[in-house]
């Protein structure tokens, strides 16, 4: 598939998602926006695809939307904003609902709708040097791409209105103390590991892997008696299946599974 702002191929079961705007610093604009959903809707069709990795071009990850296209619209700023909105949260709400784990490797800074973006992902590997911060109300606007549902579970309540009403910029080692990030390794392994990672899951139990991220995310919202109950219907339908059976006779007769994805 091509695109003009992202660059994506599938590969041993990883799909390889890779922001292409270097020389914009990867901003978001309502290109970029249309092809994020469009490769959302393709990663959740393709049977292919086990596990996702996310990575980008140049210095930096993302730094957020682009200002200087939204400048540009006048006073038809407002309506540009929600059409590519429109767009952007559907890609997050599609990526967030497929049973398949995303991985992100950040780099550089991720700011602004950045920082949301990398919120939403399942599980993100940063650089020792990359830094992150909300900036909305720096430019005079709100939070966006779902920062205010993921962003908060991650760091919680405090820290959240502490990054978007101060504009604090945060460490790498600061994001992983406040569980914003997973691992921090050096600048220039960030790609190498998200991908190893995303290849781990592609080739473990990807059905199990893949349902339970839906486990989590949805169990968090639910009373206790529905999230048991979900948790209950999921395990039973993953013991039915090849890998549950194949992996609970590894684990019996001490030996390495041979998981299919089935």
């Amino acid at each position: 598939m091509a695109f003009e702002t992202i660059r994506y191929d599938v590969h041993t079961g990883v799909a390889h998602v890779r922001l292409a705007r270097p020389e914009w610093a990867n901003a978001i604009n309502p290109i970029f926006s249309r092809e994020f959903r469009e490769i959302m809707v393709a990663i959740e069709f393709d049977d292919r695809v086990k596990s996702v990795c996310i990575t980008a071009e140049g210095p930096v990850f993302c730094a957020g939307g682009d200002l200087r296209e939204l400048h540009a619209a006048g006073d038809g700023m407002p309506r540009v904003a929600s059409d590519m909105l429109i767009d952007y949260h559907g890609a997050i709400y599609k990526m967030n609902r497929t049973a398949k784990p995303f991985v992100a490797g950040v780099k550089g800074a991720a700011g602004g709708a950045g920082l949301s973006m990398v919120s939403a992902f399942d599980l993100v590997v940063c650089g020792e040097n990359t830094k992150f911060t909300m900036a909305y109300t720096k430019a005079g606007v709100t939070p966006d791409g779902t920062s205010s549902y993921f962003l908060a579970r991650h760091i919680g309540l405090r820290r959240m209105l502490d990054l978007t009403l101060t504009n604090r910029v945060l460490s790498a080692a600061e994001a992983e103390a406040w569980g914003l990030v997973n691992r921090v390794v050096t600048d220039d392994k960030v790609d190498e590991t998200a991908a190893e990672i995303a290849l781990q899951l592609a080739r473990g139990a990807s059905w199990a892997i893949g349902h339970a991220k839906r486990v989590i995310y949805t169990g968090y919202d639910m009373p206790l008696e529905q999230a048991a109950e979900l948790e209950g219907v999921t395990i039973t339908s993953a013991m039915g299946r090849h890998d549950g059976r194949e992996g609970v006779a590894a684990f019996v007769q001490k030996r390495k599974p041979h998981f299919t994805g089935e």
